[in-house]
């Protein structure tokens, strides 16, 4: 495919997600419910866009099983470019277990399998130079870790990256990160993960992460926080879903009552969100409508349990976006 968009770039796994009562320390609890399915953070991101009809393509790795076939059925389903995709022979697909309690509490547990057998050899350059956007998360192994960076290095200028650290990259610090972060286009971090990279609350940690190199930083705040914005007239607190800082300012979008339907399972609502994001930026709207659309899509997500199963469509995306705000998308 000539054509394509956003190439993504990260771990490709098979989430087996439980829905508990409560994640514990120690002790004894019920499952309610229990699902696998296909996940990886950027790729689940990819799958979105894809569903919204923007033509993509993913760089991964998986293993010679079961479990890999359904990764690339899942992609093809909704039209992703798998020619990039790497089967390792002898090796098993990447999985996570997941806990998700009834509070959007979960815990992860990663085993990177074929993940870890991707190499920089098999990063075609000339494919990902091609498209608009990269769309990059993280990986378990070190080794993936420094081929991601080095990588950056050779990006054409004319490539914007979009970076989704997580937990484990966002434990390495600002330090550690700073080859990818100095060339990051638009960052996705959600509160605590901002925390953990920066050591600084979600204002004060975006404008470190501006610091840094990044042009635009999309924090995602859960079901609502508390922010103070502005000062002397214009001083505002706000309980905000989302907060959007990037040179010329700062952006939030309000937590509402207006949901989609009853919250299931937040696993993934974070990739959900840079999915309606990074639609925005492609259709070439502004950062506040771009953070409306990520906010839609993540409402969208946790009325499902597993991260997938709840993405809209363009149409249903379009149908929410004018039903909030009353005007066409």
């Amino acid at each position: 495919m000539n054509n394509i968009e956003v190439v993504g770039l990260g771990a490709l796994n098979i989430d087996h997600i439980y829905r508990v009562e409560r994640i514990l320390d120690d002790g004894e609890a019920v499952v309610n419910e229990s699902i696998s399915s296909p996940g990886g953070s950027a790729a689940n991101t990819i799958y979105g866009l894809a569903k919204l009809r923007v033509n993509i393509g993913f760089i991964g790795a998986i293993g010679d099983d079961a479990e890999g076939k359904i990764l690339v059925q899942d992609f093809q389903k909704v039209g992703v470019d798998i020619s990039q995709i790497k089967v390792k022979p002898k090796a098993k697909t990447g999985s996570v277990l997941c806990l998700s309690d009834k509070l959007g509490k979960r815990s992860l547990y990663v085993v990177p399998g074929a993940n870890n057998l991707l190499t920089i050899d098999e990063l075609d350059l000339s494919y990902i130079n091609r498209a608009r956007l990269l769309h990059l998360s993280s990986f378990a192994d070190d080794r993936q870790f420094k081929i991601s960076a080095k990588l950056i290095d050779r990006l054409d200028l004319s490539v914007k990256l979009s970076f989704t650290p997580g937990a484990l990259y966002a434990a390495k610090g600002l330090k550690a990160l700073a080859p990818i972060l100095g060339r990051t286009y638009v960052l996705f971090i959600n509160q605590n993960e901002l925390w953990q990279l920066t050591g600084e609350e979600v204002i004060a940690g975006a404008e470190s992460c501006l610091r840094q190199g990044c042009q635009i930083v999309a924090v995602t705040l859960g079901k609502g926080t508390r922010l103070e914005l502005g000062s002397g007239v214009s001083h505002k607190k706000v309980t905000a879903t989302c907060y959007i800082k990037h040179a010329e300012g700062e952006y939030i979008v309000e937590s509402n009552s207006q949901n989609i339907g009853s919250e299931v399972d937040t696993t993934g609502a974070g990739d959900a969100f840079a999915t309606g994001f990074s639609y925005g930026l492609l259709k070439g709207k502004g950062l506040e409508e771009c953070g409306r659309l990520g906010d839609i899509v993540a409402r969208f997500s946790v009325t499902k349990l597993g991260t997938r199963q709840g993405f809209p469509t363009s149409t249903e995306l379009a149908q929410r976006y004018r039903e909030l705000y009353t005007k066409e998308l």
